[in-house]
């Protein structure tokens, strides 16, 4: 039976665009699947204490500076030239997720995190731009007027607040978190252990 490779996700960490191109390379290799959970990285952050690594370092010298080198290598090492920061980072990522999980239930959840991946962290997408995102909906072809009517719904709305308490529950801090046979990895530079567990 493949294994699957549960990606704890939030379209606001720009890591989590990072890792997505050679996660779903890793998986095709390994004939493995991948499960995304949405989850708010705010929430989590609140729940556990945590901040955004560029806020919590700020004191220690060097540390940011060595975290963008890290950075710079993992995107050369991917090849993942597309990327740029986010004018609009750090946004509001709640209307995004919500509607994430509705596309998940319709069978579109891959496609849909990958077209907005790469509206975001390519070409400079603002999420609060409504107009802008219907565009990117449309032009990834997926359900309008059903992801629209899912991610209003209270159910859908109660699942994102539950996935973020869960994953917190499991021991998740921050994003990209993975659990694989029940085992967590946080971070992008994990995936070659992913890959020999695999």
């Amino acid at each position: 039976m493949p294994k699957t490779i549960e990606f704890i996700f939030d379209f606001v960490s720009p890591n989590g665009y990072l890792v997505w191109q050679p996660l779903r390379e890793l998986a095709a290799r390994k004939g493995a699947a991948i499960s995304l959970t949405p989850a708010l990285l705010g929430g989590m952050h609140k729940l556990t204490g945590n901040a955004p690594p560029f806020i919590r370092d700020a004191d220690v010298k060097g540390k940011n500076a060595y975290a963008q080198l890290e950075m710079q290598r993992f995107i050369a090492r991917h090849g993942l030239t597309k990327f740029r920061m986010n004018p609009a980072f750090p946004f509001r990522s709640v209307e995004l997720l919500r509607m994430l999980l509705a596309a998940i239930d319709l069978g579109c959840g891959e496609a849909f995190a990958d077209a907005f991946l790469r509206a975001i962290w390519e070409d400079g997408l603002d999420p609060s731009d409504t107009a802008a995102v219907e565009a990117v909906i449309a032009a990834a072809g997926l359900p309008a007027a059903a992801l629209a009517e899912g991610a209003q719904s209270q159910a859908v709305k109660d699942r994102l607040a539950a996935n973020t308490q869960s994953v917190v529950d499991r021991g998740a801090f921050g994003i990209p978190t993975f659990f694989v046979d029940g085992e967590m990895f946080f971070g992008k530079e994990r995936l070659s252990q992913i890959e020999e567990l695999l």
